[in-house]
């Protein structure tokens, strides 16, 4: 599963998550942040009791990076500035 998504997450429109290598297993409580999504309403989409694959990743020059959480259901994909400040959820897919 966890290549399949890493598959997945390679081919969405952005491509700094290509950059992403490996995946790590992470509880959703740590990942769940309160993000802005797009029709500009805050809200958390992930479940604390479920764990995530995901990565993180810094794009040079830009103080906000992309992070990236992943089950067998969805991807959802964020941006956020330093320790998770003002998220916002730039992409989320059900597989």
């Amino acid at each position: 599963m966890k290549d399949t998504i890493l598959q997945k997450i390679h081919e969405l429109p952005i491509p700094a998550l290509r950059e992403i290598t490996v995946l790590n297993e992470l509880p959703g409580s740590y990942l769940n942040l309160e993000c802005t999504l797009p029709n500009g309403q805050k809200a958390r989409v992930l479940e604390d009791g479920r764990t995530y694959y995901a990565a993180q990743v810094e794009v040079p020059g830009n103080p906000r990076c992309y992070g990236v959480a992943a089950d067998e259901t969805q991807i959802a994909v964020f941006t956020y500035g330093c320790n998770g400040a003002d998220a916002e959820l730039v992409l989320w897919m059900r597989l």
